[in-house]
């Protein structure tokens, strides 16, 4: 998959980072806080290029990807505070608390192209499946409307299967043509449980057409 991304260089303190947003927003997807379920619907469009931005971040170890997600077409279901979206390695660098001092530094980006490798994210979720212990998880948290995903390459190339999944199939459900949604998949063996207990944390991902409905066809009409 192509992503057309913009580049930032910003610096905190003595530190430079390196941030990429997707060029054009995800206008028809968005993301419910996870406390501790969350749920982050889209249309095609939106979920491909999720499971793209996955993919690239599984192999970008020093990038942080930022998917700002609240300035979207607001969703008409669901319920809790919506967020944006931030995935990064620990090699990154990036500390939540600081996010907002290095997103109000996001100014004068630079293009970038740049294309994913579709066998390579399959084999690394394909390994990340078939270890049956010391997997590496996705730690996560919400802050400053915005949740992170801090984990490794083959995880995040896992959750990149996850989100392609839902944008290949989801159109294919007969209940989204009158706009109803469909809940394809989710994270949650991906993720961290949380120390205090109770449900785990899960987010789960759902596809969805954009209106007016009448001119979406499923995959085959």
């Amino acid at each position: 998959m192509e992503l057309r991304l913009t580049q930032f260089r910003p610096r905190t303190g003595p530190h430079e980072h390196r941030v990429v947003q997707p060029r054009q927003p995800l206008r028809h997807t968005s993301l419910r806080d996870p406390a501790p379920i969350g749920m982050l619907m889209g249309d095609h469009d939106g979920l491909s290029r999720l499971a793209g931005l996955f993919a690239f971040a599984a192999c970008s170890r020093h990038t942080i990807v930022h998917v700002p997600l609240r300035g979207g077409v607001p969703p008409d279901e669901g319920c809790g505070e919506l967020v944006d979206l931030v995935l990064a390695h620990q090699e990154a660098g990036l500390r939540p608390a600081k996010w907002p001092e290095l997103r109000r530094a996001l100014r004068h980006g630079t293009p970038l192209t740049v294309r994913t490798d579709e066998a390579r994210t399959e084999r690394h979720a394909r390994a990340w499946l078939e270890r049956p212990y010391d997997r590496g998880l996705l730690r996560h948290t919400t802050h400053a409307r915005t949740y992170f995903l801090i984990g490794g390459r083959e995880v995040f190339s896992y959750a990149a299967t996850a989100f392609a999944y839902a944008a290949g199939w989801g159109p294919r459900h007969k209940g989204v043509v009158k706009g109803h949604s469909a809940f394809m998949a989710g994270l949650q063996h991906e993720l961290e449980p949380t120390r205090a207990g109770g449900h785990p944390p899960e987010v789960l991902i759902g596809f969805k057409p954009y209106p007016p409905y009448a001119h979406f066809k499923r995959p085959g009409r």
